[in-house]
């Protein structure tokens, strides 16, 4: 009995440390900024609290705190409850704010588009002209991207079981993580909320555009039928753009592909990395997602699960709000495949024939390509 009472005893303890909210100070050029965060957020989560009242983006945060070691700081996944972190002591952060980069942003996307293969002509010793072609590595995107894949023939994402999606979208903690994200952000709104339309939450990267081909010309390298699609979901759907990158990205790109200025739609808020959470899977350690009741949350006169569907190529992003959820093919190697994708044609079908459906949330998106208007009517007179 005493042996139970002990691991009683040390759960409880466990779970309070987890749930005990912590105020740190960080200092950074000069300044002491003051941030709140709880024992069951990540490294990760810190930095973005820290991004949120300094501008530096995560990525290019680096944390010193007294007594720990670099390794243990620069690893996103750790909890906080695992490190023995006090009020009395500050913490220091580097890092080069992004406001202090932004000017250069369109200047080096403009480069990177000139300079990505550069062609050089020399004479050489027998007077033959040789040519030698320079390439460049890294892009501007790896400079302000948040979560970067490593290459662009991967796609960096994985399945998770059932039962283990289940697990993390009803699990506690993550429901306090996302309580606390409704309570402490705020979405911006671009444009009004409509009465009586659906919601389409849509990626951008590899969803609506090939981030890591390069191109003289953005529109270049924007899935094809983009505008079209947008224009025709915009009469039963308001849209909102939600990327795992920093906002300055999101607004650049979304600027670069007239998204924003387009007169047949209209986007109802921008999302980036800073909306997200950070979850916990047993197969798959911790890593965010993007959790649409954020979205509900805020507005819930206007959106609900029932009328809410979210377009990724990662699945992962949206394991809080798996039956909101449709996996997209990634569209990669855009020069190649831009004649022929015609994802966004078929999926503006797709949308309109489900659009006076009443729940959303009851559907399989999976298989989203053998559903037909047909279908559609049938369940509207079930």
């Amino acid at each position: 009995m005493a042996s139970t009472a002990e691991a009683g005893a040390a759960a409880a303890s466990s779970s309070s440390a987890t749930e005990e909210e912590l105020t740190l100070t960080v200092k950074w050029s000069g300044k002491e900024y003051t941030v709140r965060v709880c024992g069951d957020e990540s490294i990760g989560e810190l930095k973005r609290r820290i991004c949120q009242v300094t501008n530096v983006l995560p990525k290019r945060q680096k944390l010193l705190y007294p007594k720990l070691s670099g390794p243990k700081l620069s690893d996103d996944s750790i909890l906080l409850s695992q490190l023995p972190l006090k009020s009395s002591l500050k913490m220091t952060m580097v890092g080069l704010e992004n406001d202090s980069v932004d000017k250069y942003v369109v200047f080096l996307l403009a480069l990177e588009s000139l300079f990505h293969a550069l062609k050089l002509s020399y004479h050489s010793k027998n007077n033959t002209t040789q040519t030698r072609t320079l390439t460049f590595s890294r892009t501007v995107e790896d400079d302000i991207i948040v979560d970067q894949v490593d290459a662009p023939e991967i796609v960096d994402d994985f399945e998770l079981g059932q039962d283990e999606v289940v697990d993390i979208k009803d699990k506690e903690v993550n429901k306090q993580k996302l309580q606390r994200r409704i309570n402490q952000f705020k979405i911006e709104l671009l444009n009004p909320c409509r009465e009586g339309k659906k919601l389409l939450v849509l990626d951008i990267d590899y969803t609506l555009f090939d981030h890591r081909s390069t191109a003289e010309n953005p529109l270049e390298l924007m899935r094809p039928y983009l505008h079209e699609f947008l224009s025709a979901v915009y009469a039963e759907y308001d849209i909102i753009i939600w990327s795992a990158t920093s906002m300055k990205w999101v607004e650049l790109k979304m600027q670069q592909l007239g998204v924003l200025s387009n007169p047949n739609y209209k986007i109802t808020a921008l999302l980036d990395h800073m909306a997200m959470i950070t979850v916990q899977s047993d197969s798959r350690g911790i890593f965010d997602c993007q959790p649409l009741g954020l979205i509900w949350g805020q507005f819930p006169e206007f959106y609900s699960s029932k009328n809410t569907i979210m377009f990724d190529d990662l699945r992962r992003n949206f394991v809080m709000n798996p039956q909101n959820g449709l996996t997209i093919r990634p569209f990669r190697k855009a020069h190649a495949n831009r004649d022929t994708d015609q994802d966004l044609v078929n999926l503006t079908q797709y949308l309109l024939a489900i659009a006076d459906l009443k729940d959303l949330s009851k559907l399989d998106h999976k298989h989203w390509e053998s559903y037909t208007e047909e279908t559609a009517k049938r369940r509207r007179h079930n």
